[in-house]
């Protein structure tokens, strides 16, 4: 497989694609919040790394330290998005970006990459059953329905775990739907705060959105999925945006 990977940068961002919602122009706004979040995060030593074409082909990950994640995995690579659709699956660009991601943790001295995902495979979040036959390995299992992998450089090296904040996928708040989320994804903004409102409002839902604009409010989220999650009577229900829309709602919620 000949592919050229570009990594998006301070430089080049303004004119370069982000491979989700290029062509949304409802989400035109959530889209330049998404390269807004991205501005900052690349003086943490964030890093976006795509294909070089009009494709959903593309990996994000950072030092889990610096990560929009309640995990404890210092030394850690944390794994974020991590997508290769349509006609570009089965063409090796999947492992391509993947070993480029453990390239750069030897590099940098690190214990590994961590990540997390659905035990079975949830709605924006990596394919679990594909990174387990990477080599990835379970380290911490949520009984509602996420877990922590982790693919390990120095094999003696501690292993992540989740924070205690997102130990039972329950919230304080019992009445209605809840949602937290952040600018790490292009479509988040304008879903939450147009598609959700008409939706809970249609069936007398009480609606709260709570956004995590900082890493330190995402590094102590309820729920792993710091994109997107939602609770509903305070149990967590879905990380899929999906259920914002009218059509949706009833079936997920």
């Amino acid at each position: 497989m000949e592919a050229k990977f570009i990594n998006l940068t301070q430089e080049n961002i303004a004119t370069e694609h982000i491979c989700c919602a290029i062509s949304d122009k409802k989400c035109a706004e959530s889209y330049e919040l998404k390269k807004d979040w991205l501005r900052k995060e690349f003086d943490n030593g964030y890093v976006f790394r795509r294909l070089d074409a009009r494709a959903k082909v593309f990996i994000e990950y950072g030092p889990a330290e610096k990560g929009w994640a309640p995990i404890d995995a210092p030394d850690y690579l944390l794994l974020n998005c991590f997508w290769v659709s349509g006609q570009y699956k089965g063409q090796g660009y999947a492992k391509a970006l993947l070993q480029s991601a453990m390239d750069d943790a030897k590099a940098q001295g690190k214990d590994g990459l961590v990540t997390i995902v659905g035990t079975r495979k949830f709605h924006f979040m990596s394919d679990t059953k594909w990174l387990l036959q990477q080599g990835f390995e379970t380290c911490e299992t949520l009984p509602y329905g996420f877990s922590l992998l982790v693919k390990k450089i120095r094999p003696d090296a501690p292993n992540p775990k989740c924070l205690d904040c997102v130990k039972s996928g329950e919230i304080s708040d019992k009445t209605g739907v809840t949602v937290y989320y952040s600018n790490r994804c292009p479509f988040t903004e304008y879903h939450i705060q147009n598609s959700l409102p008409e939706a809970a409002k249609k069936r007398n839902i009480p609606l709260k959105i709570i956004k995590l604009d900082t890493m330190e409010a995402a590094q102590s989220a309820p729920a792993p999925a710091t994109i997107f999650s939602l609770f509903y009577k305070g149990k967590f229900v879905t990380t899929d945006i999906s259920v914002c829309m009218d059509s949706r709602f009833d079936k997920i919620v």
